[in-house]
């Protein structure tokens, strides 16, 4: 079974929107085991759509066509499709009603235009879940099929897994189960996981179970994931299980997390073990993004977090924090910071992060030499690391090098 991914949308092309939502669809896929060569995007054009759904069915068994089901005049995906289809849009009374109570229901009247959403390609069914005003549509086109998700993130995802993929699978006539689990790791290159692991990765292509795959996440850390197929899901848990223990054997404590967990989640999670609380102080090494993405994980961070400062200048380290000016940024310093922030919010621990960029002249150092502050009750340290990239790359890894260091402390390592 082959699946084409189409992404819609003349702001695709000019750059304005990121499509995200092509490589999250075609991730899906993979880990169904639903073969996808091709994604291709393409401007709000009825020609040109036409155009590639008609080219990406003649190579497929199935395309999927993201975006374009909104009710304004450039939303023309369902008049491709039915032209693609060789039928009329028919108007769908069970969806516009669903439209109208959707509307009714946040106390505001539908336009008359969202009724254009309520149009579908004769033959074609919608998708039963409709988070939105956007109805998604599976149109068979004789033993092949279309699919048409909105392009609101969200929306799609709910579709992609309620509906889509589980149709494709029945289409394959699939009875295995495939399943994933991802590692996540800091600490090492991708290309140092990869020697990590070529030993392993060779054992599995020559008769192993399982595979696995990398991909560098930025601030994300670096992801191993492994996919494996059984006959049940039982039997497929049971692969994965194995196989986690094997690699977390050979990577160690570089891995730090499992599918969704965070390298923030996980460090509030284990202070929250502990009993204690964490304070941050931020130069412009960080600016405030520790404290940013620690917030962002309210349900971890309650009771667990208890606040942040940035302090650029030597004044607002003085004023705010009491620590004396250091011509550059240093190890001292950095955990002096560490301590006066413990101490301000009253926390059990503290954590400073400063770094040499291009504007400081430090002997010994340069741009991307970073300091990481961590203290507690009974001790203050500062430690130093290397990191590469521009500026903005270098804050960013610095946010998830300072957690993982403080990550390793909860540990004892």
């Amino acid at each position: 079974m082959r699946c084409e991914v189409v992404a819609i949308g003349t702001e695709l092309l000019l750059g304005q929107i990121t499509d995200t939502n092509s490589s999250w669809i075609g991730e899906q896929l993979a880990q169904a085991g639903i073969d996808s060569h091709y994604q291709v995007k393409v401007g709000d054009n009825l020609e040109r759509i036409v155009e590639c759904i008609g080219r990406a069915l003649s190579r497929n068994d199935a395309v999927i066509c993201c975006g374009g089901l909104g009710p304004t005049q450039d939303d023309i995906t369902r008049e491709a499709i039915a032209e693609v289809m060789g039928v009329k849009l028919v108007r769908d009374d069970e969806i516009g009603e669903r439209i109208r109570r959707m509307f009714e229901s946040r106390g505001r009247t539908m336009p008359a235009n969202n009724l254009r959403q309520a149009e579908v390609p004769a033959g074609a069914s919608p998708i039963a879940q409709m988070p939105g005003t956007a109805p998604g549509l599976v149109c068979p086109v004789g033993d092949k099929v279309i699919y048409a998700v909105p392009g609101v993130p969200s929306e799609m995802r709910e579709m992609v897994l309620g509906t889509i993929l589980p149709d494709l699978q029945r289409r394959a006539g699939m009875t295995a189960v495939i399943k994933s689990r991802t590692l996540r790791t800091w600490g090492h290159s991708e290309s140092g996981l990869a020697e990590m692991l070529a030993p392993r990765m060779d054992e599995l292509d020559q008769g192993g179970k399982a595979t696995l795959a990398f991909l560098a996440s930025g601030i994300e850390g670096i992801k191993v994931r492994i996919t494996a197929k059984g006959e049940s899901e039982a039997a497929t848990n049971a692969i994965i299980a194995e196989e986690e223990k094997i690699i977390r054997s050979i990577l160690g404590h570089c891995v730090f997390g499992v599918d969704e967990e965070t390298m923030e989640t996980v460090v509030l999670d284990r202070l929250k073990e502990n009993g204690w609380t964490l304070a941050v102080a931020e130069t412009d090494a960080t600016g405030g993004l520790i404290s940013m993405r620690l917030c962002a994980k309210y349900r971890h961070a309650a009771g667990v977090f208890l606040g942040g400062v940035v302090v650029n200048d030597h004044e607002s380290q003085q004023r705010i924090l009491g620590v004396k000016p250091a011509p550059f940024p240093n190890p001292a310093t950095t955990a002096e910071l560490a301590e006066a922030v413990r101490r301000k919010f009253g926390a059990e621990v503290g954590l400073a992060t400063t770094a040499v960029d291009d504007s400081v002249r430090a002997p010994g150092m340069r741009p991307g030499t970073v300091f990481i502050g961590l203290a507690f009750a009974d001790d203050a340290r500062a430690e130093r690391i290397q990191l590469p990239g521009d500026r903005e790359r270098i804050r960013e890894f610095s946010v998830i090098s300072g957690l993982n260091v403080l990550r390793h402390r909860l540990s004892g390592r």
